[in-house]
């Protein structure tokens, strides 16, 4: 497996060929010293950008006009001298110097216009290439060129990998060829994964061609979950995941919880800009950038910060001292990172993978999951169908996973070895939808007639505010308990709202009896939501929800959860084992995210409207921290690290261990020492 450093810049250069003077304020000393004093060890640096120009002295593609010297070579032999490994970056799936150099290399999309983030010549973006054309013969040589030029590289990443379906001239012709209709919306998406094939192969040889080993990623922005043929094209995952760029705080937890069963090591990746990619004079908090930091640790991951050279090819001082605040912190926390695994109490057997295609990129039901089991502050990771259930006290199978006759094998095996299943909505339901392939403890009665229905749940699993119906905004199965522990109520709505009848602004309310039917059930082995809960959580967040799904999954798992803690729900935390150190550490993270800004349409040169952006500026410290851990084996200290400060445990008759910790901010871990290993 290719090992990652920890404290990687990822350097964008995208330069118009309008800007003069490129590289003019290049200094190789301060460019140096910049790089030592924000304690970087890794800068993947650019040959050719989206642009289309190359910064080096290339004989396949032109390099920038206003470039008078070899700028990669120079960046690439100042990091090499001092220590620092250099990526290389090819810019692939979209190219403006070819686009309009060749055009009939451009992607054409069923509607008959260009693709790409601009659709037409006359406005201001980048031009989607396809990959069936000249282009990758162009893109391939481009490669070989860069890996035999630069033959000490720490590998090659490839960027915007996309292959939408096409119908450019030479894939209709491709199409025909091969048997396929181009009015087949089916067809062209079987006819994008061939040419997408041969893109992964040729490039992949081309990165190779002087060095079998070399290291290589394709970036597509996404780890797309159950999609693993093309790993093998891989040589780690670079996690593209900006919190202020539209991902948000909570999508690379769930991403990397998920990559983190691969067997690739894994880097996340944000960015030191304030919005995404391509801001200039844009700088988020420093805190912020701590806190993100600290959280790729916490998943196992390693760290990359994104940002872009400006055109004179002078590094910012401010981005780096804010960087630099960052990546002290990373290289103090090293030592109890290395080789880290996750522990998990609940895998996620991820909607997006299971129901491949049916998603553009995440799932809903695998979103609110996630989310509910981070601010539950329960133990997850993600899986897809063909992974090793075995480890997990329980597979979450969220909204939407229709079990087919090979799931319900695996599903099976993991019941008989003691498992539990958590299942919602459509889950768990047969193909034909006649009825759950397991006895849940009741009948089904098929889907509800009513959107929305209420719910009040029983009182063991009851939010600690709700005595009354709460809405469901998504249609519920119909089901009746028989041996199963009921989880509450359905109550129906009057009537569904239409011109008909409807009643108020929204929906009618509920009726005041209760329909006769569950909004769910417990078994020994099964817990069962009516409602597809995840998917509703996604969409709408309420509290309400949380807590009627936690309540219910402590209720179900009860003494088998590995943690106990009274952190608030802003905050999160992730427990790791370091097998060669015989130890846990356990990650405690809180940065209070605020949203800020708002939606506002720009006009005078910018790309995209405003939205509101999650900010993190103030970190605020955490007290009194009671934490209890299922560590069956004999501890025999535990520290807060990286301080290096002993604090006092005790342990239960029961054989668990608690601790507490006085005050923590951003980010704080405990190692947990123990003889031998393991976590029952």
């Amino acid at each position: 497996m290719h090992s990652l450093p920890f404290r990687q810049i990822h350097l964008d250069f995208h330069t118009s060929e309008h800007i003069p003077g490129i590289g003019k304020d290049f200094d190789k000393k301060r460019y140096q010293q910049t790089l030592l004093d924000a304690h970087v060890n890794s800068v993947t640096t650019f040959a050719t950008c989206h642009h289309g120009w190359s910064y080096y002295q290339s004989k396949v593609g032109p390099m920038h006009p206003n470039l008078s010297f070899d700028l990669l070579r120079a960046q690439y032999d100042a990091c090499k001298e001092i220590g620092i490994n250099v990526p290389i970056y090819l810019t692939a799936g979209v190219n403006n110097m070819a686009a309009t150099a060749h055009p009939e290399w451009r992607q054409i999309g069923p509607d008959g216009r260009f693709t790409g983030w601009a659709r037409s010549n006359i406005e201001a973006g980048f031009f989607y290439m396809c990959f069936n054309t000249g282009y990758l013969d162009f893109l391939c040589e481009q490669i070989r060129e860069v890996v035999t030029l630069y033959p000490e590289n720490d590998g090659i990443f490839l960027d915007i990998i996309t292959q939408p379906e096409c119908t450019c001239h030479t894939c209709i012709a491709s199409m025909h060829e091969l048997g396929f209709d181009p009015l087949n919306q089916e067809d062209r998406k079987a006819h994008s994964r061939r040419v997408l094939e041969k893109y992964y192969q040729a490039t992949t040889d081309a990165a190779r061609v002087n060095n079998p080993e070399n290291a290589i990623f394709h970036n597509s922005g996404h780890i797309e979950q159950g999609n693993r043929d093309i790993l093998k094209y891989f040589s780690h995952l670079e996690l593209e995941s900006l919190p202020t760029g539209g991902w948000g705080y909570d999508h690379f937890p769930i991403s990397a919880k998920y990559c983190a069963n691969l067997h690739h090591d894994v880097m996340g990746m944000t960015g030191k800009f304030h919005t995404t990619w391509g801001e200039f004079g844009g700088l988020k908090h420093p805190n912020a950038l701590r806190y993100e930091c600290a959280q790729m640790l916490a998943v196992g991951s390693k760290c990359s910060v994104g940002d872009q050279l400006h055109p004179c090819g002078d590094l910012d001082e401010s981005t780096y001292r804010v960087i630099g605040e960052a990546y002290r912190e990373v290289e103090a926390k090293e030592p109890w990172c290395v080789d880290a695994k996750q522990v998990s109490d609940i895998g996620i057997l991820a909607s997006a993978a299971v129901n491949h295609g049916s998603h553009k990129r995440e799932s809903a039901a695998d979103v609110g999951a996630g989310r509910i089991l981070l601010e539950g502050q329960l133990l997850f990771d993600v899986l897809d169908a063909d992974m090793d259930f075995t480890g997990r006290k329980a597979l979450l199978l969220p909204d939407d996973i229709v079990v087919n006759e090979a799931l319900k094998t695996k599903l099976d095996a993991f019941l008989a070895g003691g498992g539990k299943l958590i299942l919602s909505g459509a889950s768990g339901l047969r193909p034909d939808g006649a009825g759950f392939w397991w006895d849940i403890g009741a009948e089904h009665e098929g889907e509800s007639e009513y959107q929305p229905d209420y719910l009040l749940p029983a009182e063991e699993v009851r939010p600690e505010f709700v005595t009354s119906p709460l809405v469901m905004y998504l249609k519920s199965r119909r089901i009746r308990v028989t041996s199963g522990k009921s989880l509450g109520d359905v109550y129906d709505p009057y009537f569904n709202r239409s011109y008909k009848h409807f009643s108020s602004h929204q929906h009618a309310p509920n009726q005041t009896e209760a329909a006769g039917f569950d909004c769910g059930v417990m078994t020994d082995n099964i817990l069962y939501f009516a409602h597809p809960v995840f998917s509703l959580y996604r969409a709408y967040g309420a509290v309400a929800y949380r807590q009627y799904i936690t309540n219910a999954i402590r209720a179900f798992l009860g003494d088998a959860l590995t943690v106990r803690t009274n952190l608030p729900t802003t905050a999160r935390l992730h427990l790791n084992t370091q097998p060669s150190e015989n130890r846990h550490v356990l990650h405690l993270l809180f940065a209070n995210t605020v949203l800020r800004g708002g939606s506002m349409e720009m006009h005078g040169g910018t790309v995209r409207a405003t939205q509101p952006i999650e900010v993190v500026e103030d970190l605020l410290p955490l007290r009194d921290i009671d934490l209890t851990l299922r560590i069956p084996q004999e501890v025999t200290h535990i520290r807060l690290e990286p301080q290096g400060e002993e604090i006092p445990f005790t342990r239960t008759e029961d054989g668990r261990v608690t601790f507490r910790i006085d005050e923590f901010t951003c980010h704080q871990m405990c190692a947990v020492d123990v003889k031998g290993f393991g976590i029952a």
